[in-house]
């Protein structure tokens, strides 16, 4: 049976880990691997770097802000704390998740960082319409969800951020499908196995963002990176005109 997969449109087909109610060693496990594939295939780097764009100019004595949403186990905040240490920035970094184990996870992880904090948090919640930040990390993020709800998302992201967004997810890509298939075949959880296939299903073409970033008033800026990753930075303080 052949791997190659149309990607022309978006799947719809749910992940394993989209229900917050999972928990136990095989969630810990799979969150483990999805940080330990980022990590090889150097895909939080392609966040940072975008931090460090948003970041130009910027004092190194006043306080960032930065939510990372769909934390996991926190991984991509202690690299952005240890970018801040190497940097001088005064970080202040939030973990959001709705998954209590994910949350309690990534707190044990990262108890050697006092500038991580972790809150376990819906997004659909009026209560996070209300936080306020300088920066917002979707890593990995909004290919769990629709188009339509991706746009407003990302209008409530915008209005409450006061630098930026830096989004880093998937490239729709039949190679993308293919690179994951061989590296699964190395992996023995299931649910990493899974989801990484779907995910890569449910994630986005250039045209995709482009589609979004006209629907934003903000400038910003879509570019490809290795593996299979689109970046895009939405700038706060550079409106479209």
């Amino acid at each position: 049976m052949s791997i190659w997969k149309d990607t022309t449109y978006r799947s719809k087909e749910k992940e394993i880990m989209d229900d917050l109610e999972m928990g136990g060693p095989l969630v810990i496990d799979a969150l483990d691997h999805i940080a330990a594939i980022n990590k090889w295939l150097g895909g939080n780097q392609v966040s940072i770097s975008g931090l460090n764009k948003l970041l130009k100019n910027h004092p190194k004595e006043k306080e960032v802000v930065i939510l990372d949403l769909g934390c996991g186990n926190g991984d991509m905040l202690r690299q952005a704390a240890d970018f801040g240490r190497r940097k001088g920035f005064n970080f202040n970094l939030i973990g959001i998740d709705a998954n209590p184990t994910t949350i309690q996870y990534a707190r044990k992880l990262s108890e050697k960082y006092p500038e991580i904090s972790y809150d376990q948090q819906d997004i659909f919640s009026d209560d996070f319409q209300k936080v306020k930040y300088d920066v917002a990390f979707c890593t990995l993020f909004l290919h769990h969800f629709e188009d339509d709800f991706i746009v407003k998302f990302l209008k409530t992201l915008t209005d409450n951020a006061r630098m930026g967004v830096v989004i880093n997810d998937l490239h729709r890509h039949p190679m993308a499908y293919v690179l994951f298939k061989f590296i699964s075949l190395f992996i023995s959880n299931h649910v990493v196995t899974t989801d990484g296939a779907i995910s890569i299903l449910r994630a986005f073409k250039k045209v995709d963002l482009e589609r979004f970033a006209n629907q934003l008033i903000h400038k910003s800026t879509i570019s490809w990176h290795w593996a299979f990753r689109f970046r895009w930075i939405i700038r706060k303080n550079q409106k479209l005109t």
